[in-house]
């Protein structure tokens, strides 16, 4: 198909569809793949793509959830209040994407070299280690928060009571206070999402073991050490899975909801440093009932996470490497 559609490239615009025509078996195993891939299709159209319009629909209506036969239709009304009206658009933005600067890289670093780590032909009991790695991530997410809520107790806390040995004052009213803290709340934030890192350290793995081993055998031979293989070979190597793991921490983390609503109702405390953009759309969604606007919010959202996505494929194309492709 590709070398007929080369070939029709000098030709006449209505020639373009002949590039595209498919014959006889082609045609067969088509039908066959979409009819396959039908219930995904389905599934998308009536589950997400359908109400995705929806809700683009109610961004242009003054639309409450408590009185829907009151809808009006407002036009672009909810877009200007929430670009140029309300400051709290752009305080939700700024606080989620700060939390974003510090827990990304350490949840991707950490992620990456605990794989390392777990990979080491050196390490013993390789097995009970990658299990007690990844056994957190089994636990309810809620669960998990509460645990951590307690761990990080200023005063009964085992992490302040562990700080406590090396001569740092940590617990007690004086101490350091990670829940109450704004200075300390995002570090906080980080250290729950750690807990759950065991899947992205799981995919971290599964790419360290399809490295050529005759790669680190012919740079030690170069007299190549660990710390040089890791830079040269391991990591390129492995970029295609670092960049899915990027995407994915990337979108995680702008909607960023479950652990500050958990711990506090989504009331920004303290001092409003976990006041998330996906906190305020909750609450103009479904607390105030404000369907439209909170419709606007979302759409927002998914714009900006389209767009730094689309800004993630465009740079891949510098620092991904994937094996057989030339550049």
């Amino acid at each position: 198909m590709f070398t007929e559609f080369g070939a029709a490239r000098g030709r006449t615009k209505w020639s373009l569809r002949t590039a595209f025509r498919l014959q006889g078996a082609q045609r067969d195993e088509a039908k066959w793949g979409l009819l396959f891939l039908s219930p995904w299709l389905i599934g998308f159209s009536l589950f997400y793509f359908t109400p995705m319009i929806v809700s683009f629909v109610f961004s242009l209506y003054d639309f409450t959830l408590s009185a829907p036969e009151e809808a009006r239709f407002v036009g672009l009304e909810n877009w200007v209040r929430m670009l140029a009206q309300d400051p709290k658009t752009w305080e939700t933005l700024y606080v989620t994407f700060k939390f974003a600067l510090i827990s990304l890289p350490i949840g991707m670093v950490s992620a990456f070299l605990l794989a390392v780590l777990l990979n080491s032909k050196h390490l013993m009991g390789r097995n009970v280690m990658r299990t007690l790695f990844y056994a957190p991530t089994m636990v309810p997410l809620i669960a998990a928060i509460l645990i951590w809520s307690r761990v990080l107790n200023p005063h009964t806390g085992w992490l302040n009571q562990l700080i406590e040995i090396t001569g740092i004052q940590a617990t007690g009213i004086n101490g350091l206070r990670w829940l109450d803290d704004p200075n300390l709340i995002y570090l906080a934030y980080t250290f729950i999402g750690l807990w759950g890192i065991g899947n992205a350290i799981l995919i971290n793995l599964a790419s360290l073991q399809g490295v050529p081993t005759e790669m680190y055998e012919a740079a030690s031979i170069d007299g190549a050490g660990w710390l040089r293989q890791l830079w040269s070979i391991t990591v390129p190597m492995v970029t295609p899975v670092i960049f899915y793991n990027l995407v994915l921490s990337v979108v995680g983390l702008l909607q960023y909801f479950i652990v500050p609503w958990v711990l506090n109702l989504g009331s920004g405390y303290p001092e409003g440093s976990t006041n998330f953009y996906m906190i305020y759309f909750y609450k103009q969604a479904f607390t105030f009932q404000n369907m439209g606007y909170g419709a606007t919010l979302a759409w927002f959202m998914f714009i900006i996470g389209l767009a730094i996505t689309i800004f993630l494929f465009w740079s891949g194309r510098f620092w991904v490497y994937y094996a057989g492709e030339n550049r």
